[in-house]
Order: structure tokens, then sequence, then C-alpha cells
């Protein structure tokens, strides 16, 4: 069984505050990244979404659980984006940080 890329981005927001700002960064992400990465399914269960991307012709599952100071990303990648997965990390860190901050 492959590992999940884990990322956890700290915030000082709160859980509501944080998903209302996760949710609408996600559907930024849909417009602008749509060149890249599709997102295919999207489930929000509380304070946790399951998604089911596409990036690169290769179907990604995530999971993304939201706590009251931090959010925790978990990505299982296919082998074949398994291999960039060191590329990979620090974008998705940043993009998340950067969804955080955004009004």
């Amino acid at each position: 069984m492959r590992e999940p890329l884990v990322i956890s981005v700290p915030h000082s927001l709160g859980k509501p505050e944080a998903i209302r700002r996760l949710k609408s960064g996600l559907q930024r992400t849909r417009t602008e990244f749509s060149h890249l990465i599709s997102v295919e399914q999207e489930s929000w269960n509380g304070d946790e979404l399951e998604l089911q991307v596409r990036a690169l012709g290769q179907s990604c599952q995530c999971k993304l659980t939201v706590f009251e100071n931090q959010m925790r990303l978990e990505v299982l990648l296919p082998w074949l984006l398994a291999a960039l997965t060191g590329k990979f990390a620090p974008v998705l860190r940043r993009e998340a940080a950067l969804m955080l901050e955004k009004k």
C-alpha cells in the first residue's frame, strides 16, 4: 500500500472561517487551474472533504480535514505521480496557505 502525501498548514482562523475560505479557494482553483487539474468528485462532511482529482491524466484521492488551528491534506498519488512527490508537496502547501489567507 502506498503512503499518502501529507501536508499540514497552520492557521488562526477557527474551523468555520477556514472551511469557508477553503470552499471559496477550491472554486477558484477549478477555474484558474482547470488546464492542469480537474475535480471529479467533491464531498464535504462537516469539517472533512473527500476529493477525487485528475492531474496529468492520473486520478488522485484526497482527504482534507480542517481543525481549529490547522488543515491537514492527505493525497494518495498513483505511482506515476508519486515519483514527483518532492515537486508537488511545496506547491500544495503554498496553494493551501494562499486559500486560507484570501478573504
